[in-house]
């Protein structure tokens, strides 16, 4: 737990120093801080719980040396390429590492040839970490292969992608995957306090007080970034005057210059892109327009094309408001229109407003169920054939064959409804609700199908 003694008060004296006054002899200066202050053990090892708590399944296989090939993914900063070096010096195997930017297959054949000798020679087993390993293009990956299933090398791979969509099957077959979450506000505030109490890895050797709110606000903002966090406090450190008796004092206008804005994770192709977009549309479904607009938000400030948000909000308007509220999909497509014409910064306004509409709108999903439900039918059973009274008669030779014989013109039956079969067989799909619009519609049909239930032959 952090020290009390680490926290100065938030209101602070100022620096008796400017920054140009001051330096501080630091030998390892060159190497930053987060790489200093990697975890050297599962016990320094900060967050993953879910994956790493005693009696977890892969904390278990580590102890027990039991590691066969894994996938690490997440987002950067959370521990990946720390939990592999961690792994290889428990199990005690020579550890090799490749970059799934920077490596080719000469250097893939190179290590997993050192790893087939090291094996036969010294019965020691190697770690091979790839890091980024959804660079590698389906060649390279295919080059892991062989060496993987033979035990040869144990594969981890580390992603900032769903493996699952970015990595080779056969390699993600072979391979436990295991999902790293952003660290939580309390790990990296633990994580700040632990590097401020170290002398030797950390920032220890320095008389540092750090105001309590600027710690937390470095844990919140660096976003779950363990990276983040840790090299926004050195920058803090290295660039604050010293007061007179040598006291670096990090106040919370350090802490908010010393690190970014926070940077919306959203990549364009990836997890956060998808996840964001499923967020806001389940925000719509559940009528919740605030954290639509929220994750709108997110979308429209990172850089997101206004017409792939708009196509959602398309979709989203057909299969979850459907007929209760027909005119949500009236707006949304006047918003795809107005958006594409526009664009950005002006598209938010009509994007918005159409989210807003179809987060507050009587929803129904009753067209999606109904069509979904008439399409598997349609694949799996019997093919129904066109009643012939259905069929086109407009052409020479149709009466000859029968076809529109006996059917009846619906607009001169009253209320424009004629009782006859439009199917050879009894078919049943679309299952109004008593939601907005729909409970008219519902009555309509209800009556209709009585009607024309009635003029069946008994």
């Amino acid at each position: 737990m952090p020290r009390d003694d680490l926290f100065a008060p938030a209101e602070t004296p100022p620096a008796s120093a400017t920054p140009s006054e001051h330096s501080h002899a630091d030998p390892s200066a060159a190497v930053p801080l987060a790489a200093r202050m990697r975890p050297r053990n599962l016990d320094e090892y900060c967050g993953q719980q879910h994956i790493l708590a005693p009696g977890m399944l892969l904390r278990r296989a580590i102890e027990a040396d039991r590691i066969q090939s894994l996938i690490f993914y997440g987002p950067p900063g959370t521990g990946k390429t720390s939990l592999a070096q961690i792994i290889a010096r428990q199990t005690k195997c020579k550890f090799e590492r490749l970059s799934g930017v920077e490596s080719n297959v000469a250097d893939m054949r190179r290590v997993l040839q050192g790893a087939a000798n090291r094996l036969e020679n010294t019965g020691q087993t190697t770690i091979l970490f790839v890091d980024e390993i959804h660079r590698f293009n389906k060649s390279q990956q295919d080059v892991l292969l062989p060496d993987v299933e033979s035990g040869v090398i144990r594969l981890i791979g580390a992603t900032t992608h769903n493996p699952f969509f970015f990595v080779n099957s056969p390699l993600v077959s072979r391979s436990q995957i295991f999902e790293l979450k952003p660290l939580s506000e309390d790990d990296l505030f633990d994580l700040i306090a632990r590097a401020l109490m170290d002398a030797e890895r950390g920032i220890g050797y320095l008389k540092i007080k750090i105001a309590k709110e600027a710690a937390q606000h470095l844990a919140r903002v660096a976003d779950g970034d363990a990276r983040k966090a840790l090299n926004s406090l050195e920058i803090a450190a290295l660039t604050t005057a010293p007061e007179s008796d040598g006291t670096i004092r990090i106040t919370m206008e350090v802490a908010e210059q010393c690190i970014q804005k926070k940077a919306i994770v959203y990549d364009g192709d990836g997890d956060a892109h998808y996840d964001t977009i499923s967020a806001f549309i389940k925000s719509m479904r559940g009528s919740d327009p605030d954290a639509a607009l929220y994750w709108l938000a997110k979308m429209i400030h990172a850089g997101e094309d206004p017409r792939f948000i708009s196509r959602r909000i398309l979709i989203c308007a057909a299969e979850d408001v459907g007929l209760a509220d027909p005119m949500a999909l009236v707006l949304a497509q006047a918003a795809h229109q107005v958006a594409e014409f526009v664009g950005w910064p002006e598209a938010r306004i009509p994007i918005a407003e159409a989210a807003i509409y179809i987060a507050t709108a009587n929803k129904s999903n009753s067209a999606y169920k109904a069509i979904d439900a008439a399409l598997e039918d349609v694949r799996s059973g019997r093919t129904l054939p066109v009643p012939e009274h259905l069929r086109d008669a407009s052409y020479k030779g149709a009466k000859r064959l029968g076809h529109g014989e006996g059917y009846q013109y619906a607009h001169d039956g009253e209320g424009h409804f004629v009782a006859q079969n439009y199917l050879t067989e009894a078919r049943r799909y679309y299952e109004p609700t008593e939601q907005g619009v729909e409970k008219k519609i519902k009555e309509r049909v209800e009556k209709w199908r009585a009607l024309a239930a009635e003029a069946k032959p008994k």
